[in-house]
């Protein structure tokens, strides 16, 4: 069974994020979810256990989980951050490892197994210079920059950095997975 490491972050994509979560554990893929606290913002961990059978995994700190960003990092097959936000594309590009997320992201070892971003945000903060060099840091590193779709956005506006959707990204992982959807 292929494992898949699901992180998310602040972002009101977190909903297409739970859907494409929903496939992919359809598809027989074992998912362990990371949560930003941002994140738990716009979802809630019931949600994440419904969907994965898997408490999300908040905390760099949580007692008895002092391990947990290096045997995730050597038990997962693929690591995919869904939504990943400006902020979050930020701290790992800058290899910002002061909670779990970025702790996970800089224990992987990307020579060996791949890790994906699939940004989600407002068009300008996607253009931003800032934003947009770093993922470019990321992609040189090896990291899979997905990418955006196209149209109405939260705030209203249209134009790039939406998320891309649900079937869009399941597909994506299963390929790269070696699965079929089920």
């Amino acid at each position: 069974m292929p494992r898949l490491l699901f992180a998310l972050t602040g972002s009101i994509a977190c909903y297409k994020a739970c859907h494409a979560i929903s496939r992919l554990a359809q598809a027989g893929v074992e998912i362990q979810t990371v949560a930003t606290p941002s994140a738990l913002k716009f979802i809630g961990p019931a949600t994440l256990e419904g969907l994965t059978g898997s408490a999300p995994l908040c905390d760099l700190w949580e007692p008895g989980r002092a391990m947990e960003h290096i045997d995730l990092a050597r038990w997962a097959d693929l690591a995919l951050v869904c939504p990943a936000t400006a902020n979050t594309v930020a701290r790992l590009a800058n290899g910002l490892a002061d909670d779990l997320l970025g702790s996970l992201f800089l224990a992987w070892e990307l020579k060996k197994k791949s890790w994906w971003v699939a940004p989600a945000m407002n068009h300008a903060m996607l253009a931003h210079p800032a934003t947009q060099a770093n993922l470019q840091k990321l992609a040189a590193m090896g990291v899979r920059v997905l990418p955006t779709g196209e149209g109405n956005q939260a705030c209203g506006e249209q134009g790039a950095g939406r998320l891309l959707e649900p079937d869009d990204l399941v597909l994506h992982v299963l390929a790269q997975l070696g699965t079929k959807i089920a």
